[in-house]
């Protein structure tokens, strides 16, 4: 019974968003609204964690901004602000959050692409 009203009270699925690992390479589109206006603002950058799950499924995209500084923005997976998300390469990652990657600069920041055989 309960299982039935929690799945009556969750969000429909965001059928643009594709399957997402940690340490994906994606660029998130979202629909900002300023008054009356709306555009599409593209965040671009690398998956260091993906928490919750149901309605409360997010996703952390972190990136270095001007001057080395760098910044991270979660979103929430089902919302319909989302406009898309797109991934442009898979990383090899061993752990499940990229915490890490938050004291690194340079080389030592990238991940090993990961090759699909």
């Amino acid at each position: 019974m309960s299982d039935l009203l929690i799945k009556a009270m969750e969000a429909p699925d965001n059928e643009n968003i594709p399957e997402l690992r940690v340490g994906d390479d994606v660029t998130v589109h979202l629909r900002i609204v300023e008054g009356d206006r709306q555009r599409i603002q593209m965040v671009r950058g690398t998956i260091i964690r993906l928490p919750g799950g149901g309605n409360n499924a997010s996703v952390t995209v972190r990136r270095v901004a001007a001057n080395g500084i760098g910044v991270e923005r979660t979103f929430l997976m089902r919302s319909p602000l989302i406009e898309k998300i797109e991934v442009h390469r898979h990383a090899h990652a061993r752990r499940a959050k990229l915490y890490y990657l938050r004291d690194r600069t340079g080389k030592s920041a990238r991940l090993r692409e990961k090759r699909l055989n």
